[in-house]
C-alpha cells in the first residue's frame, strides 16, 4: 500500500495516522507539485493529495482513502457504529477538512510552503487568516472539546485525527495556540502529540518542516 503526497499536508498526515492505527503497512512517497509520476496522475487526476495505490486499486482524497482502509481493516474501530457517535465523528472530520484547515491554510502556505516553492508570499493574507478567519473556528473547538480528552465516545477515533492534523500545521507557522486564549485546545494538542501514531508521523515529517523553516 503506497500513500502519495507531501508528509506535512494535514490530509496526508490524516491518512498516515489512520493507516498506522489500523496496522496497515504502507509506504509514503512524494506526490503532487509535479511529483508522483504516472501512478499519482492516474490515482489523482486533479492533483489532489493524498492518493493511494493498493495493488491495482487507485484512489485519491483523504476521506475516500480512509473509507477504503476502514472497509478492508475494520479493527480497531476508528469510526463509531452507534448512530450519534458516528454522525459526530463524520461532522468533526468535515469540520477539520472544510472549516479548520481552510482557515489556517493561508498561514501555512504563505509562511512556509511558498518560500520553499519559490512563489510569492502573501503575508497579509496569512495575517488576516490568523486574526480573522481562524479565531471563530478555534472558539468553537475550545467550547466543544470534552473534558475527558477525546472528541467522541471517550476514546481515540477519526474525529481526533481529523481535528489535530490541521492544528499541527497551525502550530508550525503561528504562536497563536500558545498565547493562552485557547488553553483547552493547547492541552489537547499536547496530549494528542504523545500518541504513538501521531508522534511517528511528526517524526517522519520533521526534516521537511526543517527545510521549510530554513528557507
Amino acid at each position: 500500500m503506497i500513500i502519495y503526497g507531501a508528509r506535512p499536508s494535514p490530509f496526508v498526515r490524516k491518512v498516515v495516522i489512520f493507516a498506522h492505527e489500523k496496522g496497515l503497512e504502507h509506504d509514503v512517497r512524494p506526490g503532487g507539485f509535479g511529483q508522483g509520476g504516472d501512478v499519482f496522475a492516474q490515482a489523482s487526476p486533479f492533483g489532489k493529495m493524498p492518493a493511494l495505490e493498493d495493488g491495482d486499486f487507485l484512489i485519491s482524497d483523504s476521506s475516500a482513502i480512509i473509507t477504503y482502509m476502514d472497509a478492508i481493516q475494520p479493527r480497531p474501530n476508528l469510526i463509531p457504529t452507534e448512530a450519534k457517535a458516528r454522525a459526530r465523528t463524520i461532522w468533526y472530520e468535515e469540520f477539520g477538512d472544510t472549516i479548520l484547515q481552510p482557515a489556517g491554510m493561508p498561514m501555512f502556505f504563505n509562511r512556509m510552503v511558498a518560500p520553499l516553492l519559490g512563489v510569492p508570499q502573501d503575508l497579509c493574507a496569512a495575517d488576516r487568516a490568523e486574526s480573522e478567519s481562524l479565531p471563530p473556528a478555534l472558539d468553537y473547538l475550545e467550547k466543544t472539546l470534552p473534558d475527558r480528552g477525546f472528541m467522541v465516545e471517550d476514546r481515540f477515533t477519526l474525529a481526533d485525527i481529523a481535528i489535530v492534523c490541521p492544528l499541527i500545521n497551525i502550530g508550525y507557522c503561528s504562536g497563536v495556540l500558545a498565547e493562552g486564549r485557547w488553553p483547552r485546545i493547547a492541552q489537547w494538542i499536547a496530549t494528542m502529540r504523545t500518541r504513538p501514531s501521531i508522534a511517528a508521523a511528526l517524526a517522519a515529517e520533521a526534516k521537511a518542516i526543517a527545510r521549510m523553516r530554513a528557507v
